[in-house]
């Protein structure tokens, strides 16, 4: 019986160009001479280097581990030497720099034997024990979010995951990695898919396929009935951009929606991509890291096609591969053309979100050129097309004005940034410019308000230290004034049995002193010791007698 689906709002149709990067199998990359692997290519905190500079590695060696519960570890994708680790520009619209480590490789592509050993069969492996693999893989969401993989398959004790969805829409113009994974690698995928579901014991499994992948929908459909699994559907669902997104895939599978700023799994569902999943069969099943994924190269080259890159490739060096670009580099595109982002240096590196590289020349853009912004004429169009069902204009005027209380109000969060109302605004407003900018502002005004709170708690905790402190030293200095003052009180009284050992203790010392001295001279009697000597002896007991007083006998009272 075929699923019922459903409709969400707005969406756009695209001409797809997904033909040319599809004629081809995906070949694997040229090894680099140099591998630029950053520390953080996921959501989380970043990654903490195990490796030092001049520290020969090998392919799937861990290089830098997860740092917190949402951070992933970073492996080498090929042996060779580490060279330096310090900061070099990221994949960033903004040019932004982090940590990376830099491996010269050795061309040789060695594996680590310690990290790539198979394992044995995840049916018999504790749920709790996969995740940690998966953990220990480095694998992230490889559709462009790049949140950690067993974060995300780990909802809670008291989460009921009831439908697990592999989205394989990809819904962008030019990108087909994924399309060309199904086709290539299909069993790969189901395997990945059946490990996630033992994990979340889901009742259904979806794997949702756009109308215009048809090979790749039977390849899919084939390697499900070869599993022989009841829960594996394989559903088409029509081409509408942007059906891939992770909201808009699930209203349109099931008809439920995601409450504004909650997560699928507070509806039951989790949501991963297909080459997620295949990187999850490769590590469990084989022992491998997420070290390599396909990649898209279209726009201005020879041959639009798919890769197979090692993590940490330079775009240079893929472009150099490609045999250069037909004509002058207007731009160099990473992702898709409604989503991606324009690079400003070419010498970026490929990381584990990477899954198109476009190249925009003056014969040959993905789109149209930026034609300079007019005044709004709140035709609405925006409106029609936002599949999250938000009002664009208003987010536009209020980011704009930098009032970021008001902007907060019409649910800009819940904007995916997908560029409908970019591509429809006749007035050529960079609407999702201002909206990323608006997110930007407000992140770190909340990341001020954080480390102010946190100063504040840190300044409150070292007052209430210091007084604890000062109390604590005015109960000992009480403390010692009482004891001394007992101490003064027992000495007047007379009748300590402590001082009285004392005292006699001093006495025999003396006695002892006056013996060594007696013995230490020509040998005499000790019995018949001199005057002097008797003298002493007499003034010690006089004072031994003094110090000791007679005990008193209360019995006769």
């Amino acid at each position: 019986m075929a699923r019922r689906l459903y409709n969400f709002h707005g969406g756009l149709s695209l001409d797809d160009h997904k033909y040319e990067p599809t004629r081809l199998s995906a070949a694997p990359s040229h090894i680099p001479p140099r591998l630029y692997l950053p520390l953080q290519q996921h959501i989380g905190s970043a990654a903490a280097p195990v490796v030092g500079v001049g520290e020969h590695v090998l392919k799937g060696q861990l290089i830098a581990h997860a740092t917190d519960y949402i951070s992933a570890s970073v492996h080498a994708s090929s042996s060779g030497i580490v060279e330096a680790i310090a900061e070099f520009p990221l994949p960033h619209p903004s040019g932004l720099q982090g940590t990376c480590i830099v491996i010269r490789t050795d061309g040789l592509d060695r594996w680590s034997v310690r990290d790539h050993l198979p394992r044995t069969d995840y049916r018999t492996r504790d749920p709790h024990e996969l995740r940690q693999m998966i953990r220990d893989a480095g694998i992230v969401g490889m559709g462009g979010a790049g949140f950690p993989t067993a974060v995300k398959l780990n909802p809670g004790p008291n989460v009921k995951i009831d439908t697990l969805i592999l989205n394989g829409a990809e819904c962008e113009p030019y990108i087909t990695c994924d399309d060309l994974l199904m086709r290539e690698r299909p069993e790969e995928i189901v395997e990945g898919m059946l490990i996630m579901q033992h994990i979340l014991q889901a009742d259904t499994c979806i794997i949702a396929i756009e109308s215009n992948k048809q090979e790749a929908y039977r390849c899919m459909l084939a390697a499900t009935q070869a599993a022989q699994n009841a829960a594996l559907e394989v559903v088409m669902i029509p081409t509408i951009y942007p059906t891939g997104g992770e909201k808009q895939l699930i209203q349109a599978l099931t008809g439920r929606e995601v409450p504004a700023g909650g997560l699928p799994a507070k509806i039951g569902i989790v949501m991963q991509n297909v080459a997620t999943a295949a990187a999850v069969y490769r590590a469990v099943v084989l022992g491998e890291p997420l070290i390599a994924r396909y990649v898209t190269l279209a726009g201005g080259v020879p041959h639009a096609c798919n890769l197979e890159v090692l993590l940490g490739t330079p775009v240079r060096y893929l472009i150099e591969e490609m045999h250069g670009v037909r004509a002058t580099v207007d731009k160099i595109i990473m992702g898709g053309p409604m989503m991606g982002f324009a690079l400003p240096l070419d010498d970026v590196p490929i990381v584990k979100t990477s899954n198109a590289i476009l190249i925009s020349t003056v014969a040959d853009r993905p789109l149209p050129a930026r034609v300079e912004a007019s005044a709004c004429i709140r035709c609405g169009e925006c409106t029609r097309v936002c599949p999250a069902q938000l009002l664009p204009q208003q987010l536009y005027w209020y980011a704009r004005a930098r009032e970021f209380e008001r902007v907060q109000q019409y649910h800009l969060f819940d904007c995916i940034e997908c560029g409908c109302c970019d591509y429809v605004c006749p007035s050529h407003i960079p609407l999702v410019q201002y909206y990323r900018y608006a997110k930007t502002e407000i992140s770190a005004q909340i990341r001020d308000k954080q480390k102010a709170e946190a100063a504040r708690q840190r300044h409150e905790t070292r007052l209430q230290r210091l007084e604890r402190q000062k109390l604590e030293r005015a109960q000992r200095h009480e403390t010692r004034k009482h004891l001394v003052e007992n101490n003064a009180d027992n000495s007047t009284t007379g009748g300590a049995g402590n001082d009285t050992k004392k005292a006699a203790i001093l006495a025999a010392v003396e006695r002892s002193k006056i013996k060594r001295a007696t013995s230490e001279g020509a040998q005499k009697n000790v019995e018949n010791p001199p005057s002097d000597v008797q003298q002493k002896i007499s003034e010690v007991d006089a004072r031994c007698a003094k110090k000791c007083p007679e005990p008193r006998d209360d019995s006769a009272n």
